[in-house]
């Protein structure tokens, strides 16, 4: 077992980094994380880490290309510093919707950047709610993809008054994420079925599933522009559902997002913290804390326990 358990952070998400700290008691390892005034990212780690666990926790949310490099350095920093195994623990792992090759002479983004994180020095990656999960089989090294999916729930039983839900997928490719959380509520599924005609927009057609007189919880791995979730929400109130209210893990929230999120007819907006919201806040979001399954998977990696366990 590699000893001691050190925590450093990025600047992506410093809150979420210390909630994770409070809750395994581990203060997080002095570090300089700055820019040159080129804008070159500049790194100084201010004390030893030698044959030490290290986590880096750095979320890869917006500005992702800088964030990347703060990881990547830290990363480079930590194996030159004689660290004994480093654990990158992304909770939004950037370029996961580029995971192939969809038309000609483009790039796989996402395989890139797994390429470069292990190239960099990284022994094992901890991420939340991969967007693709075979990205997982683009590193060369132990992934460990955790569902978000537990906490949602938790907070839909204990806040959420619901009589009558059906649980909906957006699209297709999430229909097993929705029959999980299905599952856990003890009620039906819905899909509603889409085509993106070219990236972050979305002409939704129709739903398949009986939503009329219920309550439906649109469940997602990311919220981006929120043109689908909004889309997704008129059609199911067309067609005949009570309320809607929409889940998930990342709420990226760029461009329009927020406006057309406060103008629907989505009663409430239930995303992680994953990426940090901060001015993006707004009536209808709830954030809950993905730190203690964070903390809880670094102590288990740490003392080489089981972290599918978990899930189980």
């Amino acid at each position: 077992m590699y000893r001691p358990l050190k925590l450093l952070t990025g600047t992506a998400n410093v809150p979420l980094a210390k909630e994770v700290s409070e809750y395994l008691g581990v203060s997080l390892s002095d570090m300089l994380v700055t820019k040159f005034s080129d804008g070159e990212v500049r790194v100084q780690i201010n004390e030893s880490m030698r044959g030490g666990d290290v986590f880096v926790i750095q979320s890869l949310s917006y500005p992702a290309n800088q964030h990347i490099m703060e990881l990547l350095l830290i990363i480079d920093a930590l194996k030159r510093a004689s660290a004994g195994r480093i654990t990158a623990v992304i909770p939004y792992f950037a370029y996961a919707r580029q995971d192939r090759k969809d038309r000609p002479r483009v790039p796989i983004s996402a395989r890139l950047l797994a390429d470069i994180i292990t190239v960099a020095g990284a022994n094992r990656v901890v991420t939340i709610d991969l967007h693709s999960p075979q990205i997982q089989g683009f590193f060369d090294i132990p992934v460990d993809n955790l569902y978000a999916l537990p906490v949602i729930y938790d907070y839909i039983n204990k806040h959420l008054d619901l009589r009558d839900p059906i649980v909906v997928s957006p699209d297709a490719g999430g229909v097993e994420r929705a029959r999980q959380l299905a599952n856990k509520l003890g009620c039906g599924i819905a899909i509603i079925y889409k085509r993106r005609p070219e990236p972050n927009k979305a002409e939704v057609f129709d739903v398949v599933g009986e939503v009329e007189g219920k309550e439906a919880i649109i469940v997602d791995d990311i919220i981006d522009t929120g043109g689908t979730v909004v889309a997704a929400s008129n059609l199911l109130l067309n067609k005949g559902a009570k309320r809607v209210i929409v889940c998930a893990t990342h709420g990226v929230l760029s461009g329009p997002a927020v406006d057309r999120l406060v103008d629907s007819p989505i009663e409430k907006v239930i995303i992680t913290n994953t990426i940090p919201v901060g001015e993006k806040s707004f009536h209808k979001l709830e954030v809950i804390s993905v730190a203690p399954l964070l903390a809880e998977t670094i102590k288990r990696i740490h003392e080489e326990d089981s972290v599918s366990s978990l899930f189980s």
